[in-house]
């Protein structure tokens, strides 16, 4: 029996799934009364230690062999585990700011659909100037 492909969930089931892990992080961090310590530019600063934290696991890893060396369990396991820590305190800081995730990454990949039509850049990526 061939296993049928997942779905891709309708819209507006990624942003019930963001506004959940949002109310989680939020009543974890209620249940501790650690609100007065999270202001925005202490999340930021959180959120740029766990990216560094991800980084590390990724530093000397050659970039053809990032996706089979996490291919293992205990390495998909720990990337898995910063990448949480990332999502976490991203979730936090826009929670705090008043921002809601699944909008506004929607009306940023619209803005990138419309900067980058697919036609004109495939193949290729902008450079910096």
């Amino acid at each position: 029996m061939t296993q049928q492909p997942t779905p891709t969930p309708a819209p507006e089931q990624p942003e019930r799934e963001i506004a959940e892990l949002t109310r989680l992080v939020r009543e974890f961090v209620d249940e501790r009364e650690w609100a007065p310590f999270q202001d925005p530019k202490s999340l930021a600063l959180a959120l740029v230690g766990e990216v560094g934290e991800l980084a590390e696991l990724l530093q000397w890893v050659p970039a053809d062999g990032a996706v089979e060396r996490f291919t293992d369990p205990a390495r998909r396991q720990r990337i898995g585990e910063e990448l949480s820590d990332v999502l976490v305190y991203l979730l936090r800081l826009a929670d705090v700011l008043g921002v809601d995730l699944g909008p506004a990454a929607r009306d940023k990949l619209a803005g990138s659909h419309r900067r980058f039509v697919a036609d004109e850049w495939r193949g290729r990526i902008p450079e910096k100037s």
